[in-house]
């Protein structure tokens, strides 16, 4: 079954119709719904190039990614397939105080849809990086926007007159960051692990609370919300302790069993990430994933250790193509293509593809 989805999926994503693919039995050439645009909302995962200014950008980075021509994520795969403009970054900038890498005025981008940022939570506006959380937190110091998805929505309807056009395609994906800040907020004793896990799943419901009232109920008719993957599936749970692993799979259900029991009886389509993630890391070879537990990036060769500022001339020895983490959490432009056509698999299935 894993072999017919990987061979349908690269076919959806290199083809131009599902028709081209064996889909639309009628032999149209045309998708089945016309998408004006791609709107999409969440964090780094989504974020097509915020932070892509100051010395990020004059090293080669601005996405979390191997940087480069190839280096496009989910939305931008979804973007190409579904035919519509390539999303931009709706708002750039940065609020560094690390002397080589200097302040960028924040600037909103009229036209550019393409909300995600790197860092952001869902309703907390001090994400992961954000200039608030330094000196405590030493990444503050990089001073990441980290708008969180609440905002971003609101920007995005007060920019178009209050309300979704119903042949947009809009994009939900967030939760990450709130479940690093409060294992952050548990590591410094700011919180007990059971205060960590209420506070995550609250988010859950935060979002779909977001979903069912400020995008479905302001006229979005196409609305694909991703779950939150398995966190404790990636580089950086794997260095950690096997019980500290189990808190961050405790963390990443309970956020998506919110964020699920929100969304009951609302017309979208979830996306289980969670679970073909959790596949992914079993059964990697059924995905052609060379390597699921070790970086593509070597970040001491990097000026900060992130995919942020990741390039082809940054990775570690040998081939990594098809390695699936870029660092500890962030894909590789492999990695997004996996979620990329598990996303449009969804779509052809629920008939809006």
């Amino acid at each position: 079954m894993k072999k017919n989805f990987r061979s349908f999926a690269l076919c959806v994503l290199a083809a131009a119709t599902l028709a081209a693919c064996g889909g639309g039995g009628d032999g149209d050439q045309t998708p089945k719904i016309k998408y004006s645009n791609l709107v999409s909302f969440g964090d780094s995962l989504s974020d097509v190039g915020t932070y892509g200014v100051s010395t990020i950008k004059a090293v080669g980075g601005g996405q979390y990614n191997v940087n480069g021509s190839a280096g496009k994520n989910w939305t931008e795969l979804l973007a190409a397939q579904l035919g519509v403009s390539a999303p931009c970054p709706a708002q750039t900038g940065l609020k560094s105080v690390i002397p080589n890498i200097p302040a960028v005025p924040v600037v909103n981008k009229a036209g550019c849809f393409g909300y995600g940022q790197g860092g952001s939570r869902v309703t907390n506006a001090v994400g992961i990086g954000n200039i608030a959380s330094y000196p405590a937190d030493p990444s503050g110091a990089l001073g990441q926007l980290t708008d969180p998805v609440l905002n971003q929505i609101q920007r995005h309807l007060a920019a178009s007159g209050g309300s979704f056009k119903a042949d947009e395609l809009v994009t939900v994906l967030a939760g990450g960051n709130d479940v690093f800040a409060n294992l952050g907020a548990l590591s410094a004793g700011a919180a007990t692990p059971t205060q960590a896990i209420t506070a995550v799943g609250t988010a859950g419901g935060e979002l779909a609370a977001y979903v069912k009232n400020l995008i479905v109920g302001k006229g979005a008719k196409y609305v694909v919300v991703v779950t939150l993957p398995n966190v404790s599936k990636t580089p950086f749970a794997y260095s950690l302790d096997a019980q500290t692993q189990g808190l961050i799979q405790l963390m990443s259900t309970t956020f998506n069993d919110q964020l699920k029991k929100g969304l009951e009886g609302v017309d979208v389509l979830l996306v289980d990430a969670f679970a073909q993630s959790n596949d992914q890391a079993a059964n990697p070879a059924q995905y052609s994933i060379s390597n699921g537990t070790v970086p593509a990036c070597d970040l001491a060769k990097t000026i900060f250790a992130s995919s942020l500022v990741c390039n082809a001339t940054t990775l570690i020895a040998g081939d990594v193509s098809k390695y699936h983490f870029a660092d500890g959490v962030h894909p590789t432009p492999y990695g997004y293509q996996l979620l990329a056509q598990f996303v449009s698999k969804n779509l052809a299935a629920k008939g809006w593809l």
